[in-house]
């Protein structure tokens, strides 16, 4: 059994897992862009408190050259990491976001 599968079948087996929905799309970033962003998509609906996601559902977006995606994702994040007061990946987040604002503007 290849990762992708070990992962998907790890979904099956506990859906309610934001992890495993969270390595099943990192790892479909790597062959399968449809699927990944579908990925994110999920995780931010489904699991809106999971702030790993927003970190790179937003560097997914931006690479996919969804802007406007990709700004909504980065302030949901921050807005999300403030409230949990996770300063982490509150740190994470706003350098990304401000690095990625610099690189887009310009």
């Amino acid at each position: 059994m290849n990762r992708l599968e070990l992962l998907i079948d790890f979904c099956r087996e506990e859906p309610n897992d934001p992890f495993n929905w969270y390595a099943l799309t990192l790892e479909y970033q790597k062959t399968d862009s449809t699927k990944a962003g579908e990925g994110f998509d999920k995780l931010i609906s489904d699991f809106p408190d999971y702030l790993p996601t927003y970190y790179h559902a937003a560097q997914f977006w931006a690479e996919q050259e969804e802007e406007d995606k990709a700004r909504v994702i980065y302030e949901q994040g921050i807005q999300k990491a403030e409230e949990a007061k996770d300063f982490h990946a509150l740190r994470e987040l706003k350098g990304a976001y401000q690095r990625w604002v610099d690189e887009w503007e310009l």
